[in-house]
């Protein structure tokens, strides 16, 4: 036992009990606009189920055997129909992990010579200079979480029962405001940590 024990030591650390979480991608894509160097945004199709019309980074779950990298890419040339060579790859940012069983990993590129082009799931691109995001301190506002067991769960297992004090926490939700545009939720946080990254270096 205690020699399967060491092995742990070569262990790939990964976030707990990742197997309740869906897992998913998306790109900070940074290009070279009028306005100097820019983060690219989409508009979902107002055709999607799920988050229509809403403010994105390409990218989207992660598939089989797919890593975390290749998926941000691969979502990112399938949504604006450019190839892998059109994206200068520069890193990982900080991974996020939410309150409603999410994770997203969030990678950082260049798009080389983007022709403002897209599929059918985005409604239209934009852009937003970055030394306006700089320069900007965004809002935010908490949503509160609060644990609540399921009907079955054994209060007779743990310390005072159904008077059991569960912990609570914060949430925040960040929004950014340029021009017409409203940059909220998961796209947001992502732009936030992108940028406290950079006033950091």
């Amino acid at each position: 036992m205690l020699n399967k024990i060491l092995k742990l030591k070569n262990k790939t650390i990964d976030i707990s009990d990742n197997s309740h979480y869906v897992e998913s991608s998306v790109l900070v894509p940074i290009i070279e606009s009028k306005n100097g160097l820019s983060l690219l945004y989409e508009i979902r199709s107002e055709s999607l189920k799920k988050q229509p019309n809403e403010i994105c980074f390409p990218g989207g779950k992660i598939e089989k055997g797919e890593s975390k990298k290749n998926a941000a890419i691969r979502e990112t040339t399938e949504e604006l129909l450019i190839s892998y060579e059109d994206i200068q790859f520069i890193g990982a940012s900080d991974i996020l992990v939410t309150p409603f069983n999410t994770i997203i990993y969030p990678f950082i590129g260049v798009l080389k010579d983007y022709k403002g082009t897209f599929n059918n799931e985005v409604k239209n691109v934009f852009t937003v200079p970055l030394s306006f995001l700089m320069s900007y301190e965004p809002t935010y506002f908490y949503l509160d979480v609060n644990m609540q067991p399921e009907n079955d769960f054994p209060y007779h297992l743990i310390q005072k029962g159904e008077n059991y004090k569960w912990g609570k926490g914060k949430y925040p939700v960040y929004f950014y405001i340029y021009e017409d545009k409203v940059i909220w939720g998961i796209t947001a946080r992502i732009t936030y940590d992108f940028i406290k990254a950079i006033k950091e270096l």
